[in-house]
């Protein structure tokens, strides 16, 4: 299955330069009030709206520990905590606030998952 996640947002410049710039994301396609970002296999649309949706979990997974990382010291500001195992899930994992309050999840499965998806 293919798809897309939308989200509208009250500051469009400003959110996809945070999600290019700092989060390695790359511009799919932009559309008249909606750029739709790329980051791997995951695609995120962002339209221009009055009222930012900031419901639920955006979620980027690493290969490894190291990625996760990587991300915390680039975002640490943002950081709600430091990264973390996860026993529960058995993975690695920190959460953040991208700007406009929306939940980021960055982690690692410390499992094997399937080649295929990730």
């Amino acid at each position: 299955m293919a798809g897309i996640v939308f989200f509208d947002t009250a500051a469009l410049d400003r959110v996809v330069e945070f999600y290019t710039e700092r989060l390695d994301a790359s511009v799919w396609l932009e559309q008249s009030g909606c750029t739709i970002l790329r980051h791997e296999n995951f695609l995120v649309g962002f339209c221009a709206g009055d009222t930012p949706e900031t419901e639920g979990t955006i979620t980027l997974f690493y290969d490894d520990r190291s990625g996760v990382d990587e991300m915390y010291d680039r975002i640490e500001k943002r950081a709600r905590g430091r990264p973390e195992v996860n026993e529960a899930y058995d993975i690695y994992q920190f959460f953040a606030d991208d700007p406009e309050g929306r939940t980021l999840e960055f982690q690692t499965f410390l499992h094997p998952i399937d080649p295929e998806v990730g």
